[in-house]
């Protein structure tokens, strides 16, 4: 019997065809599933990053503000404690203190500038100012405004009562929040507008709750102006806002390119505090006044010293990482700071003025910086949705 052979069976060619197809489509599928995958994860990643970099910058600021209040505090206190209870002979010269803060601080600020650059300190200063003398001159702007400001605010005194100054002064923190909308584009709601207004109004009655019995006779006997005093103290809260937010500007403005990199905080602080010596000097700050250079500067006077020019670099870090706004809410709280440790280290006496000032200061920065609870903010909400109904 013979044995049929059998053939083996060719595939079929759509059938093979079909198969390729289907391997090719569940291979793209498998990659693009990866691609969705690496692409979702790298997304929570950098989302993750950017979260905790959004953290790490707020509690920065934070610190900043914290550093801020303490330094402002401390700089009163001290400096009241070294013009208290001392004879007249052994009394510091103002007008040498003031050039010599401006000197640390310019000394600082190099130190600070050529650490920064890691050793390449003069090619930062051919860069920043001998290469580009314009640029630097760009600071004297805000020295000037100072000057103009610390001028009008003797004039405003001379021609004003205390507490009328006071109160009017302390618009300059709602001014500065006006040229910043006008200068940086910023924007304020209308709750901080009111929490900024709510922090000046605090401040004068704090301030006014510190007065003295004599200091209320001498305003009485003061021949006032009240017009002269308040154009002086108007026009000194303008300097004011226009310094600072200038500075602001200046500070934060962005790199031109690789070729030219943008100065540093320290860079800036430094040009400052050039400017600042030069008008400190013109001002009298080597001036004859019968008393030996550094006369009275004890160890006291010395720590005053380090904590105003400590003060100058660090409200220079908060302009830069903050704004100036958030740098006349920590003015605000370490008033309530300042006035508290007053009463504890020189008995000062304060009364139910401070109590309502302090709350209110306080009151306005919290709300300055938390939204309204929910129920509040939904109503308003509501009521401005009822009000579109209303016919007009």
């Amino acid at each position: 019997m013979l044995s049929r052979r059998t053939s083996p069976k060719r595939p079929n060619m759509s059938e093979s065809k079909d198969t390729e197809s289907l391997t090719e489509s569940l291979t793209e599928s498998i990659k693009t599933d990866g691609e969705q995958t690496t692409n979702t994860t790298t997304s929570k990643v950098s989302h993750a990053m950017t979260g905790d970099g959004n953290v790490s910058m707020a509690s920065f600021k934070l610190l900043l503000l914290v550093l801020m209040v303490l330094q402002n505090s401390s700089a009163v206190l001290v400096g009241r404690y070294t013009r208290s209870n001392r004879p007249q002979d052994d009394m510091y010269e103002v007008s040498h203190l003031i050039l010599i803060c401006e000197a640390v601080k310019f000394i600082l600020s190099c130190a600070l500038e050529a650490y920064g650059q890691q050793g390449k300190f003069m090619e930062s200063v051919q860069t920043h100012i001998l290469s580009n003398p314009l640029e630097a001159l760009k600071i004297s702007v805000p020295a000037l405004l100072y000057v103009v400001q610390n001028s009008l605010l003797y004039v405003a005194l001379s021609n004003l009562t205390a507490p009328v100054f006071q109160v009017a002064y302390q618009c300059k923190l709602v001014t500065t929040a006006v040229v910043s909308v006008i200068m940086l584009n910023r924007v304020y709601n209308s709750r901080q507008w009111v929490s900024l207004v709510g922090i000046s109004m605090g401040v004068a009655v704090v301030v006014l709750g510190e007065r003295k019995a004599e200091d209320e006779e001498k305003d009485a006997e003061k021949d006032v102006n009240l017009g002269t005093g308040l154009v002086a103290v108007s026009v000194a809260c303008l300097s004011s806002a226009l310094a600072g937010v200038y500075f602001e500007k200046v500070l934060k403005k962005p790199s031109e390119g690789a070729d030219k990199p943008a100065a540093s905080v320290w860079m800036r602080n430094m040009q400052l505090a050039f400017f600042s010596v030069v008008i400190a000097l013109c001002q009298g700050g080597l001036k004859d006044t019968g008393k030996s250079y550094l006369h009275g500067f004890d160890m006291w006077v010395w720590i005053l010293v380090g904590l105003q020019s400590g003060g100058g670099l660090l409200v220079a870090a908060v302009i830069k990482y903050a704004d100036n706004v958030l740098k006349g809410l920590a003015t605000g709280v370490s008033v309530v700071l300042s006035s508290a440790l007053s009463m504890v280290f020189f008995a000062t006496p304060l009364g139910p003025k401070f109590g309502v000032g302090a709350v209110v200061i306080l009151t306005s920065v919290w709300f300055f910086s938390n939204p309204l609870p929910a129920a509040c903010s939904a109503k308003m909400k509501a009521e401005s949705e009822g009000g579109n109904l209303l016919p007009k």
